[in-house]
């Protein structure tokens, strides 16, 4: 199985929402043979249904359970929908794919499956455990029922789903970004190892999408057999149709293997955080200008973004950065590609926000806030990216706010934006 193979059943498994309904109603055909012999063997009659009552409580049951997940299904479809128009449309997928959802839809369909084969063996006997299994199942299932709307219903608020992006943001920035920013340390950029020797072109063969995510060690293996040098064209996060270039070839001893390469690529309809902690970034700067749109107008849930960017840009911060170059064992380079560095992330946090929350008292107080803050703890060479954005936002208020009082205040940092205790610097 290739990587790229590896990687669909990956995400597959994690973002599909049907998986776990198959799942419940295999489970729950495979479970009912296993309770009936159960209950030859204990000889259950602990509530000794009757055949007509055994009926009229599992045909209640059953029909109950299908207008439940229904129900369920519609009302998340809506729910999300009307979020992701609060919010940001690149949500949706998060939160279909939040483990409780699939949990949930999991227990209603294995209950409602069961409720049906026990039903199905109501004769002229009842299969007493099955017919009590069925009825505790369906209690259950009203209980996951009510803690399910509960869930939903604090998990789709702006912070939830902000504190949702930002945690699982770090995580990925751990995995991309593994060792901690050492100021001492000075990398070169991927540009200056470029070799200059003529190079193949590999292009894009398929349908258009966006670079989710790639197998370094795959392409690594397979320089090394060629005892080439590759680089990789576009960036996670690039969108490419066919024909565009997604490798360069160079000092190619041996022949590459151009379909193994490209199956190390892989290839779909949006951006996923993965390998690519930009788009967390990317979605808590969309919830913020959605928030400060004139439509919406609701600052307060942009700095609510702004904490969690904080945060994160903070993260960042820390960690040392991807150079875009891997050697193989014997230190050889084998793979260049072009990766975000300190003055992209800080560009991306910052720039859009001022922008759309200009004349803001809001965001001004907060953006300044943060600012200072990162000034202040990160090191030195993270410092001028950041210097930069805080003068930008100087001249910004200096713009918009043309009463000396209002512009007095919005030169205040402010960690709530407006509401909290000035900060000392």
């Amino acid at each position: 199985m290739t990587w790229l193979q590896r990687y669909h059943w990956r995400s597959f498994i994690k973002f599909s929402l049907w998986l776990y309904p198959v799942a419940g109603l295999l489970s729950a055909l495979l479970v009912a043979p296993v309770v009936r012999e159960l209950e030859i063997l204990t000889q259950w009659t602990l509530f000794n249904f009757s055949p007509d009552g055994a009926r009229a409580i599992l045909g209640a049951l059953a029909s109950s359970m299908l207008t439940f997940l229904i129900f369920v299904l519609s009302s998340m479809i809506i729910v999300v929908q009307l979020a992701s128009a609060q919010l940001t449309p690149r949500i949706i997928i998060l939160a279909f794919s939040k483990p409780q959802v699939k949990t949930a839809l999991g227990i209603f369909t294995f209950s409602y499956i069961y409720t049906l084969a026990a039903l199905g063996r109501v004769e002229q006997t009842v299969p007493q455990l099955p017919v009590a299994l069925a009825v505790v199942l369906n209690l259950l299932s009203i209980i996951v029922f009510v803690r399910f709307v509960y869930q939903i219903g604090i998990g789709l608020r702006p912070i939830a789903m902000l504190e949702d992006v930002g945690m699982t943001a770090r995580g990925v920035v751990e995995t991309v970004y593994p060792k901690l920013f050492d100021p001492a340390h000075k990398s070169k950029a991927p540009s200056d190892r470029r070799p200059s020797s003529p190079s193949r072109i590999i292009d894009h063969r398929g349908a258009s999408g966006t670079i989710q995510a790639f197998s370094p060690a795959d392409m690594v293996a397979i320089a090394q057999r060629a005892d080439a040098i590759i680089e990789m064209v576009p960036q996670v996060g690039d969108f490419i149709v066919m024909g565009d270039p997604l490798f360069r070839v160079v000092s190619e001893q041996r022949p590459v293997d151009d379909a193994a390469l490209r199956h190390c690529i892989a290839i779909g309809p949006e951006r996923t955080m993965e390998q690519d902690p930009r788009f967390a970034f990317r979605i808590m700067v969309d919830i913020a200008n959605r928030a400060l749109s004139p439509g919406i107008n609701d600052p307060t849930t942009a700095v609510l973004a702004l904490d969690q960017i904080h945060r994160l840009l903070l993260h960042v911060g820390q960690r040392d950065l991807d150079s875009g170059v891997v050697r193989d064992a014997d230190g050889k380079f084998r793979l260049i590609y072009d990766t975000p560095d300190w003055p992209d992330y800080v560009l991306l946090a910052v720039s859009e926000i001022r922008q759309y929350g200009k004349g803001s008292l809001q965001v001004a107080r907060r953006l300044r806030a943060m600012l200072e803050h990162m000034i202040r703890v990160l090191p030195e060479g993270r410092r001028a990216p950041l210097h930069r954005e805080l003068q930008l936002l100087q001249k910004s208020v200096e713009r918009d706010f043309d009463d000396q009082m209002d512009r007095d205040m919005a030169e205040v940092s402010d960690n709530q934006g407006v509401g909290g205790s000035a900060q000392s610097g």
